[in-house]
């Protein structure tokens, strides 16, 4: 008999969560590495065409730096201008979307998924992230699941935002807080 107390990951099931055809995901799991993870793929064009391929929805003027990794594109949508840094990881087991003219710096992490630490059976919890026009994940940051940075805001380097940021806001810390307001020229 199981100790309601304790974890039981021999019980986790995570078989509701469909993120995709598995063909399509093993087929991505190559391109990721081959195109996006490879930090000798210096073209820009070719990141964003390999992520387009794979259905990532990502609008004129977008730079993808090298080293990025993406968990499903077909659950990626980016807005014209945006820039995401090297070795950025969008683990988008839902739906992320990043607006116009955002910046997700070096190393900054967005994740959409968690498990369920009330349970024992440790549930799989999935929530989408949205970045609105103008927002700025620091280096290092990290997005959790079910987060709006809202327009404008932005998440100091090393920062980790487990509620949503108000337009203008800075963000700093872990758990992010809000230190002043953005105010741009």
């Amino acid at each position: 008999m199981t100790d309601p107390e304790k974890t039981d990951l021999s019980r986790f099931d995570n078989s509701w969560y469909r993120p995709g055809n598995p063909v399509k995901r093993g087929l991505w799991y190559f391109f990721n590495i081959v195109f996006l993870l490879n930090p000798w793929n210096p073209f820009n064009g070719l990141r964003v065409g390999v992520l387009k391929l794979f259905g990532a929805k990502i609008s004129r003027g977008v730079v993808i730096k090298p080293r990025v990794n993406i968990k499903y594109p077909w659950k990626l949508e980016i807005g014209a201008y945006t820039w995401i840094g090297e070795a950025v990881w969008i683990d988008n087991l839902g739906e992320v979307k990043i607006g116009a003219h955002c910046c997700v710096s070096q190393g900054a992490m967005l994740l959409c998924g968690n498990h369920n630490y009330k349970k024992h059976t440790f549930d799989l919890m999935v929530q989408g992230i949205h970045l609105e026009d103008g927002a700025w994940a620091g280096a290092q940051s990290l997005v959790a699941p079910g987060v709006t940075c809202h327009s404008h805001s932005v998440l100091s380097a090393g920062s980790v935002a487990t509620k949503n940021l108000e337009a203008y806001g800075i963000y700093q810390g872990n758990p992010a807080t809000k230190v002043k307001e953005r105010k741009m020229s």
